[in-house]
């Protein structure tokens, strides 16, 4: 008798690096130049405090770079949309190149003030507002819709190894050659980017505007594509309520470590390599799976786990404890973010993509300083562990009700 079962798919994370040469020169230069990015977000910090002595300030320098996300995703994914993607991508990458030599430059000769901080912190938030909508559509003509889950899950493997290596290598280059050298070091790096951009052969896919299409005209339409698709809207809901929510348990974690577990800079470190361990690990299981059969079911666990061991994490003081939990944090964390990327991107017609997921950036990135802030305020007023667990519970009571009143968010 014939077996016609189709054959098994393979479950190596990676395959789709070996399958997609394009996909692969973008892997390694995109995670080679987040390494540097990582490296310079600490050395901005740092020299910020460096500066003004200010923790304010510190804070403000750090707004600066999200805050025009916020404000100019959408006229990103517009642009996106209107052009070639790659073409964006290799614009914005060669521009944010320029803003860390200027900072390399400046920071070198001594002649890097508040201001020019302040100002290149902007203007690389700017860039990051019409990069980011183009690069995460970009996706879908290197690799095809049918492994784009694997290579979001993928892509957020680099990140998360990025975030993990970037302070670590900043540290160290900042204690034996300064902080100047870590924004040289970011600088090169997107030559790594930029040479993976420059390798690929790609079938350019640029949608032509129609006529007296404006711009303001063509976010609308996007706005009513997402109106009108169902579950678009719940899932940027589910992004928007994880990203302002679940981010207190990154901003506060200097502080458990400190006042609540009694830890030092090394304990600190060690609970964020618990989160990114788990993070990499989350995204390898996406990559190697794409969340299998029973997508829809994993989307769903982890959406009630994700709040569930946030509230676990708040209850806890133990540092092995929390350790733990921080991994499992960072599993379901980023199995719940692939995956939601992962239907938005299956959900959205070739030419409404950059508009679309610039809308997922602004609500994903742009809730990120708001959560911090609310955090923080929270915090203040009655202790971390209610602006993290108080936070988890408000996150998975929306869950509840969000998988309860629309079943569609746990099929596909």
């Amino acid at each position: 008798m014939t077996d016609t079962r189709p054959p098994a798919r393979s479950i190596n994370p990676f395959r789709v690096l070996a399958k997609y040469r394009n996909f692969r020169l973008f892997w390694f230069g995109q995670t080679t130049s987040l390494v540097g990015s990582w490296m310079q977000t600490v050395a901005v910090g740092w020299t910020a405090l460096e500066l003004t002595n200010d923790p304010f300030m510190v804070g403000l320098v750090s707004a600066a770079n999200t805050f025009p996300i916020l404000i100019f995703s959408l006229p990103g994914g517009v642009v996106a949309d209107r052009n070639s993607k790659l073409r964006v991508v290799r614009i914005a990458q060669t521009l944010m190149l320029a803003e860390a030599a200027a900072l390399w430059a400046l920071s070198a000769t001594g002649h890097l003030t508040f201001a020019w901080l302040l100002g290149l912190s902007l203007f690389g938030g700017v860039l990051g507002a019409f990069e980011i909508p183009a690069r995460q559509s970009l996706l879908v003509e290197l690799v095809g819709r049918e492994d784009l889950p694997q290579a979001i899950g993928l892509n957020s493997g680099g990140f998360n190894l990025a975030r993990v290596l970037g302070p670590t290598l900043a540290a160290i280059v900042i204690a034996r050659f300064g902080v100047s050298w870590t924004y040289a070091v970011n600088a090169l790096s997107y030559l790594a980017v930029l040479l993976g951009l420059a390798m690929m052969h790609l079938v350019e896919q640029r949608a032509a505007p129609r006529p007296g299409h404006s711009a303001i005209d063509g976010m609308k339409e996007a706005l009513a594509h997402v109106r009108a698709t169902e579950p678009l809207p719940m899932l940027l809901a589910i992004a928007t309520v994880f990203s302002v929510l679940g981010i207190p348990v990154i901003t506060l974690l200097p502080v458990v470590a400190r006042d609540q577990l009694h830890l030092g800079a090394d304990g600190y470190g060690a609970l964020m390599a618990c989160l990114g361990l788990g993070a990499v690990a989350g995204a390898l299981m996406i990559a190697a799976t794409g969340g299998g059969a029973q997508r829809g079911k994993v989307f769903r666990f982890a959406s009630f786990a994700f709040p569930t061991l946030l509230i676990a994490f708040g209850a806890v003081h133990l540092p092995v404890l929390n350790g733990g939990l921080l991994v499992a944090i960072g599993v379901t964390m980023i199995i719940n973010n692939a995956l939601v990327m992962a239907r938005l991107q299956e959900l959205v017609p070739d030419a409404l993509r950059g508009r679309v997921l610039s809308l997922y950036v602004m609500v994903y990135v742009g809730g990120s300083p708001i959560g911090s802030f609310v955090g923080g305020w929270v915090a203040s007023l009655v202790g971390v562990d209610w602006a993290i667990g108080g936070g988890a519970v408000l996150m998975l009571l929306f869950a509840l009700w969000a998988f309860r009143a629309h079943p569609k968010l746990a099929t596909g």
